[in-house]
């Protein structure tokens, strides 16, 4: 039967008295989402985070490998011609996976050219022949429905395709698994939702949503398709596992982003730097998954310059040398002296404080806007529209303030321009002038990027409308991101920091040699910098963009003071929109109040055993009272000479022996042929939107009398702690090894084999400091701890002849290092040492050694 054990219980100590549900707080916007639906100390696995606009149930990722008997008939211990066919299949995957994103790239591009060129090309026509209000109610008229357009079908068909998607993406890169952030729904909104949106005229990228886009075609190839719609493949069956569909997710990533900027090594170094956090998971990008990834972002370079070869023959409407073509733009010959260095490093300085901002200012206005969203779907809308009609209010009435400036005489292009993009646009101007601010507001992002970084530009743009354009782009990302459509952050990013660069550099124009194109590079790095806190993969993007390597001194310089002071503020832009959704991401370090626990002190109750040989009825009433998803499996007497920890059983195989009916007449073990009935499609991962419940499976009273023998299908090797260990090492372990489960053994022999689960929720801060709510108050503050006189301190100041404070004063460090500094404060005298182990028991001096 199984049995049901209090860990508290186990440990010799009193139940622990449930954490009371957190206080909603309605005038604070600094806590998570979700906190009103605070985890009971029970901690189930089942939570529930906000994924897109919709508030969902998560479940974490199995990334171990289940090594039970089944496990090793599996096909992979097979005859070598499947392992040849098993890693032949793992390229063509890639292959076919970099052949669609660089497909959808190249068509999200030439959709939102053309989308958007009409409706610049009606608008200036019209303002050509002074019909001005009529020119803007058709702009307006263009973006409103547009963004009523992606916002219906975001909120009735996929609200999980709204926002950029890299959250979501990342998460389940650190093990965190959503339903349908991966189904072909969400893939079809993603798609047509980001073109509609982006035509809208909304200050959003495209970026964000194409990685999500690629981790969406990986995933659904993976799976074989979607199993709602009817479109798997049964030789895809090899994939249906977490490790194999990371790998895939990892490289549709890495294709997305090399398809939104044409940048495949860029695409790469994203993936590995921003998306993989797991340790495990970084050793395996040394070898065949990063050749994998790298072959797949070749793939997408090529076809998108095979397609982009079709479009300079003017074949794609009014795509023209507009979107993905942002190369060359800048100087072909860079040369600056030591007094161009502080003007370049006040720009960053500056950059990463800007971007910090953006960052703070961001996640305030999520946080807003997912209170609205959280209400029914009318609210994300009108939302969504208020923010559209806001925005082309301020496109078109903006460059009402900026003077006409007369064409220059050697441009080697039409001015004013005629069509759809170009620096000179003409808007309310006479002929012979155009206004800077419109040639940035009338075009698309790209097409305003492409502007800004403009080589021999340097006289077309007054000071005035840079302001304006960069204060505009600012605070119209901000309240941009976190409507009910696709978004990125990407772009805006890089558009708002190309308008601050070009403005600092007319700023020191006289007193420094670059161009302000270069200028408005290296301020679209200092805010990628600052706000994405990313480094190798953002210097190659913006390479790759550029295609100047003389850039690149300047550029690593400037990205990595613009995140280090940044860091000083707040965290990466995707890090906060997780927190902020509820995600239970690990991140790399363990925060230093961790190391004052054991994980005995976060094990809660109660805690479901199974024998070996199970009843079925006992198994059924598990699985229909809890929400777990992992069971330890116990052998005792007369099936092992003590009570032994066999190993751990996941609930879906138990659904999955229930649906079988692989069932006993008697408690005996199962023999050889018990493996029969079953294949390996039968143990094969399902998606989350369908999952197999045991309410749905119907049973007769008499097999409700039978048995399971649990044996063949349990893991008989998962990871296991003592309880004893620092809750800090623990979640290293969890986390380097990429687990879903991790029990808990007793230190003490002739106690039951296992204490408990730790899961990652077991991890998360709002968790451990509900059970000790005391470690909140000295989280980062300074301690200082009373010493009483007479102790060994005191006798070792006094040895040295001196008279010593009786108090010690030290700092928690942030970042939970291994050593921390500790001072002794004397009248006459200080003298450094550092503590041997964070128990604060034992300290070691440049003397004698002393342990209280």
């Amino acid at each position: 039967m199984s049995v049901l054990i209090s860990p508290a219980l186990l440990n010799g100590s009193s139940a622990p008295v449930p954490a009371t549900d957190t206080e909603e707080d309605e005038e604070s916007l600094t806590h998570p989402l979700l906190n009103r639906l605070s985890r009971s100390a029970s901690n189930n696995t089942s939570q529930v985070a906000i994924v897109g606009s919709s508030v969902s149930p998560i479940e974490s990722l199995d990334y171990e490998i289940m090594e039970n008997d089944y496990f090793k008939q599996d096909w992979r211990r097979g005859e070598k011609i499947q392992i040849l066919q098993y890693v032949s299949m793992k390229w063509m995957m890639c292959f076919f996976i970099g052949l669609l994103v660089g497909l959808v790239g190249f068509c999200n591009n030439l959709a939102v050219e053309n989308i958007a060129g009409m409706k610049f090309v009606v608008t200036s026509d019209l303002m050509r022949a002074r019909r001005y209000t009529t020119a803007f109610l058709v702009f307006a008229s263009s973006n409103f429905g547009l963004t009523l357009f992606a916002g219906l079908i975001t909120a009735f068909i996929a609200p999980e395709a709204a926002g950029s998607g890299i959250p979501e993406v990342k998460a389940y890169l650190n093990g965190v698994d959503a339903p349908a952030i991966f189904s072909l729904r969400t893939l079809f909104v993603k798609i047509v939702g980001s073109i509609s949106a982006v035509s809208g005229s909304l200050v959003i990228g495209k970026a964000g949503p194409m990685v999500h886009t690629g981790a969406c075609i990986a995933a659904l190839m993976g799976q074989g398709g979607s199993q709602k719609y009817g479109l798997t493949w049964k030789w895809l069956k090899y994939f249906k596992n977490d490790r194999d569909r990371r790998d895939l997710v990892t490289c549709g990533s890495a294709a997305g982003m090399a398809a939104a900027f044409r940048a495949p090594v860029g695409g790469l170094l994203f993936a590995l730097e921003e998306m993989a956090s797991w340790m495990e998971y970084l050793k395996q990008w040394r070898s065949a998954l990063l050749w994998r990834a790298f072959f797949t972002t070749a793939v997408v370079a090529i076809v998108l310059r095979a397609l982009i070869d079709v479009c300079l023959s003017g074949k794609c409407g009014l795509f023209g040398k507009g979107g993905l073509i942002m190369f060359d733009v800048t100087s072909a010959n860079i040369a600056y002296q030591i007094w161009d260095v502080p003007p370049v490093l006040l720009l960053a300085v500056i950059g990463g404080i800007w971007a910090s901002l953006y960052n703070f200012l961001q996640d305030r206005v999520l946080r807003i806007y997912n209170r609205i969203n959280e209400r029914r779907a009318a609210y994300k809308i009108v939302l969504a529209l208020t923010v559209s009609i806001f925005t082309s209010c301020l496109l078109f009435g903006l460059p009402w303030l900026a003077p006409c400036r007369p064409c220059p005489s050697d441009t080697s292009e039409p001015c004013p321009t005629i069509g759809r993009n170009g620096n000179y646009k003409k808007f309310q101007c006479p002929p012979g002038h155009y206004n800077d601010l419109a040639s940035l507001f009338f075009n698309t992002n790209d097409d305003a990027i492409k502007n800004l970084f403009s080589k021999n530009t340097d006289a077309e743009f007054h000071p005035f409308s840079m302001l304006i354009f960069f204060i505009t782009c600012f605070f119209l990302s901000i309240f941009s991101y976190g409507i009910v459509a696709p978004a990125g952050l990407f772009v805006p990013v890089i558009v708002t920091g190309a308008a601050y660069g070009r403005f600092i550099g007319m700023i020191f124009g006289s007193q420094s040699t670059l161009n302000h194109g270069l200028f408005a590079v290296l301020g679209s790095a200092s805010f990628l910098g600052g706000s994405m806190r990313m480094t190798v993969s953002l210097c190659v993007i913006i390479l790759e963009l550029t295609n100047d390597l003389l850039l690149l001194p300047l550029m690593m310089l400037v990205l990595l003071i613009s995140k280090t002071v940044a860091d000083a503020f707040n965290g990466n832009i995707y890090d906060l929109i997780m927190r902020a959704k509820g995600f239970p991401y690990l991140e790399r370090h363990a925060e230093p109040y961790l190391r004052q626990l054991a994980v005995s002190d976060v094990v809660t109750g109660p805690l479901q055993l199974f024998n070996g040989i199970e009843k079925v009825g006992n198994i059924v009433h598990v699985l229909k009272t809890t929400g777990h998803n992992g069971f330890p499996v116990v052998d005792e007497p007369p099936h092992s000479a003590a009570p032994v920890l066999y190993g751990l059983v996941l609930r879906a195989h138990l659904i999955t022996l229930l649906k079988k009916k692989a069932f006993l007449q008697n408690p005996a073990p199962a023999g050889d042929d018990a493996f029969e009935q079953f294949s390996a499609d039968d143990f094969a991962k399902k998606g989350l939107e369908h999952v197999d419940r045991v309410e749905d499976i119907q049973l007769k009273d008499e097999e409700m009398d039978m048995f399971i023998d649990l044996h063949p299908f349990c893991n008989t090797s998962p990871f296991t702690v003592v309880e004893t260990m620092s809750l800090a090492k623990a979640l290293m372990l969890f986390r380097e090894v990429g687990l879903r489960h991790l029990l808990v053994i007793p230190k003490v022999s002739g106690r039951i084999p296992v204490v408990g689960i730790i899961t990652r929720h077991d991890f998360m801060p709002e968790h451990v400091l509900s059970l000790h709510p005391s470690l909140a108050k000295s989280k980062w503050k300074r301690l200082r701890v009373k010493l009483p006189r007479g102790s060994c301190v005191q006798h070792y100041c006094n040895m040295l002849g001196r008279k010593a404070y009786s108090s010690l004063i030290f700092l928690v460090n942030p970042k939970g290092d291994l050593e921390m500094d500790f001072v002794f404060v004397l009248p006459q005298l200080i003298n450094s040492v550092r503590v041997a182990n964070k128990s604060l028991r034992k300290w070691s001096y440049d003397v004698p050694q002393f342990v209280f």
